[in-house]
């Protein structure tokens, strides 16, 4: 094969040079076409790595309408249009969101990641409807390696085991009870609470019933005394505290069932008042609310989430609130019990969780009430019994504190004192005369979470026309 050997310093030959043709019209647009269509791809792999039009940035959304902003420049604009799609949140598909609210004390307090408040939050998104469920803190589940426990302890086990990770814990026991997916969780402390009713200017929640609590607790152990006055009212961030943890109030407001319901009305005048106010319906000032309060509020809602939060709650109007508390009422799906360990805790009456479970999943199904008309607990129906209450601890108007609720509640409360030696270490519900009727006794066990027991203590006397001794023993939880 003859090899042509080329000189470039020899000019006697110069070599040809053919010039370029223009390509083809018919090349242009495809090479085009492939490159426009590569960016597109590129751009939208990139954006369906992160939540579809729901950016984390708090500067991306309109401060009005709280949506996304819409993009800048030709080529993002093109892949939002091809790839963007709305973002949902957990449960919208199945027209169902469901919120776990979990409330403790925080650090400074006595156990300060057990739950002082439980309520599930559901939405319906298509019909604009909200449903709460309350969860009693004494009642009994099954925690994995700790057997039989009251709920409260599940957020506080989780903690111990790895520090974060209660409020999860809490959801996943919760999840596994009442087999309820649970899409979001907020545990918040009470210096949270305190300060997001402070940034709002307070909240106003009408107290259906007036009541006093002189064994409201403050630091270094000690106690003060709260009043409410039946009405309208505009509460800070520490008043609507108190409001809700208030646990020893006299007419009818000292069980953690009439407390559980002045907790949904101020969760619900706090949604209110959060959705009116329009400094802080503001991605920026949601943002820096929420960076403040890290450390007392665990969640997984991202601030995406909070955003799409924030635009399906304003279409949910209070009207179209249900609400419902676990209780050991005559009608209630709950009953008292003692452990092997002698505490007090709550059960279902029909030794599982199906019926309950069964009306959490279907509660949409029943008619929506207004917060307002909750009818006021009405009194137990009991045959005659003369009732005392004796005092064996050193707390100053045990007695008398448990003999005014019990006479709240129907009760017949005939002597109230102190019993002669102090301490007294067990509570107990005592038959003193033969025919005192039994279902009186039970009426007071599950008033009071306080077993029946036989056999009086020695050195204890009663006036002679009592049927029944209430004792109440250090081991008393008011």
């Amino acid at each position: 094969m003859e090899t042509r050997r080329i000189n470039f310093l020899d000019t006697s030959n110069p070599i040809e040079i053919q010039p370029e043709l223009p390509p083809e019209k018919s090349r242009k647009w495809p090479i085009f076409l492939i490159v426009i269509a590569v960016l597109i791809v590129v751009g939208g792999v990139i954006k369906l790595m992160a939540k579809a039009d729901a950016p984390d940035d708090p500067l991306a959304y309109d401060p009005i309408t709280l949506e996304p902003k819409k993009p800048d420049g030709f080529i993002s604009k093109i892949t939002q249009m091809v790839f963007s799609r709305e973002y949902r949140l957990k449960g919208y598909s199945d027209d169902r969101i469901n919120i776990l609210l979990l409330g403790i004390g925080g650090i400074g307090h006595d156990g300060p990641f057990l739950t002082d408040t439980i309520m599930i939050a559901s939405l319906k998104p298509s019909t604009g409807e909200i449903a709460t469920i309350s969860i009693p803190r004494d009642l009994g589940v099954e925690i994995p390696g700790q057997g039989l426990n009251k709920i409260n302890y599940a957020g506080a086990y989780g903690e111990a085991k790895e520090s974060g990770t209660g409020g999860a814990f809490a959801a996943k026991i919760i999840e596994e009870t009442f087999g309820l997916k649970i899409h979001y969780y907020a545990r918040v402390d009470f210096k949270a609470f305190a300060e997001i009713i402070d940034e709002l200017g307070g909240i106003t929640i009408n107290v259906e019933k007036s009541f006093t609590d002189e064994m409201y607790p403050t630091k270094n152990s000690g106690y003060e005394t709260i009043s409410f006055k039946t009405g309208a009212q505009t509460m800070n961030g520490a008043t609507a505290l108190k409001f809700v943890r208030s646990r020893h109030g006299n007419n009818g407001e000292g069980s953690d069932f009439a407390r559980a319901r002045r907790q949904q009305k101020a969760i619900f005048a706090l949604k209110e008042k959060a959705l009116t106010f329009s400094t802080l319906v503001n991605p920026i000032k949601i943002n820096n609310i929420r960076k403040t309060l890290a450390d007392n509020i665990a969640t997984n809602l991202e601030f995406s989430d909070l955003m799409s939060f924030f635009k399906l709650m304003r279409e949910l109007k209070v009207p179209n609130i249900s609400t419902t508390v676990l209780d050991d009422s005559v009608n209630g799906y709950l009953q008292s019990a003692i452990t092997d360990a002698g505490s007090f805790i709550l059960l279902p009456k029909t030794g599982n969780f199906s019926e309950i479970n069964n009306l959490i999943e279907n509660i949409f199904a029943k008619t929506p009430i207004k917060t307002d008309d909750t009818p006021e607990q009405s009194k137990i129906a009991l045959p005659p019994a003369k009732i005392e209450v004796q005092n064996g601890t050193w707390i100053a108007g045990l007695a008398a504190r448990m003999g005014k609720r019990l006479e709240d509640k129907n009760f017949v409360i005939t002597a109230v004192g102190n019993t002669e030696i102090k301490p007294m270490p067990t509570s107990g519900i005592y038959k003193i005369n033969a025919n005192a009727p039994f279902e009186v006794m039970q009426a007071l066990q599950k008033e009071l979470r306080i077993p029946i027991r036989q056999t009086l203590p020695d050195n204890i006397t009663t006036t002679s026309t009592v049927d029944i001794l209430v004792l109440l023993g250090e081991d008393m939880n008011e």
